[in-house]
């Protein structure tokens, strides 16, 4: 159990969104898969014991976006990280936004074309309960050309990349503490498979999870897979978006 009350270091993942063009079909498969409850007041919390854990919107069932789930990073000054953003070569897709209060926003790609988002925490700092069963327990960047993500992230966020050659794995680091992962995508993955920010979140038991994913009405990409994080499969809900299970049982 992990439960946080204060804001997150700069640069680390501190949310996770997902713009959906049927919000009550969303809703119940994330609940009937995860236990989550829901709040809504103009934005949607999925909550779990009654701390946010992360969010919806709902867009318009023609709109041209994919249905994903977007990696939010915290910053200390959100103008300040979406003018660093543009001078290393990203791009900003939705501008500086207000939450009333909550926090301020605003939606980029990075030098290699993955999306993620920025969030300057206000009375809401993100994610209340993470690296559990239900939460979010991991945030991954697909990449390319690695090294050139490594270097805007750096730039950007002060974010240092640790690699493992031999695992072909780097760790994102604040204040020397692993808070995300990457790697390099190579030209086995499809070219039409953009770069992009992957969300994990915990469960109990992979296998039993991806059965009910199905059950629920998502999709299963390909089996469970041992890693070094752990047991983990990829998987999909009954809008498309993507993300993974990863294993966080104790025992």
């Amino acid at each position: 159990m992990s439960e946080l009350t204060t804001p997150y270091a700069h640069g680390t993942p501190a949310w996770v969104e997902q713009l959906t063009t049927d919000l009550k079909t969303t809703a119940d498969f994330y609940r009937g898969l995860f236990g989550w409850d829901y709040e809504t007041d103009g934005y949607t919390m999925a909550l779990l014991r009654g701390r946010p854990v992360a969010g919806f919107r709902e867009m318009p069932r023609d709109a041209l976006f994919s249905v994903v789930w977007t990696t939010f990073l915290a910053t200390d000054d959100v103008d300040e990280s979406v003018e660093l953003t543009t001078e290393h070569a990203g791009t900003l897709l939705v501008p500086v936004f207000e939450m009333e209060g909550r926090g301020r926003g605003a939606i980029a790609a990075d030098a290699t074309g993955a999306s993620f988002g920025m969030w300057e925490a206000g009375t809401h700092i993100g994610a209340y309960v993470v690296n559990e069963p239900g939460a979010v327990v991991w945030n991954e960047l697909a990449a390319r050309d690695l090294d050139r993500a490594a270097e805007f992230y750096r730039d950007v966020f002060d974010v240092e990349a640790e690699s493992t050659p031999d695992a072909g794995y780097t760790r994102f680091k604040v204040d020397d503490r692993a808070v995300g992962g990457a790697f390099a995508m190579t030209d086995e993955v499809p070219a039409d498979i953009p770069p992009h920010w992957m969300t994990y979140f915990g469960v109990t038991d992979v296998d039993e999870a991806v059965a009910r994913v199905v059950e629920l009405g998502g999709i299963a990409v390909g089996d469970p897979t041992d890693s070094a994080l752990g047991r983990f499969a990829t998987v999909g809900d009954p809008l498309g978006a993507p993300f993974r299970i990863l294993d966080v049982s104790t025992g």
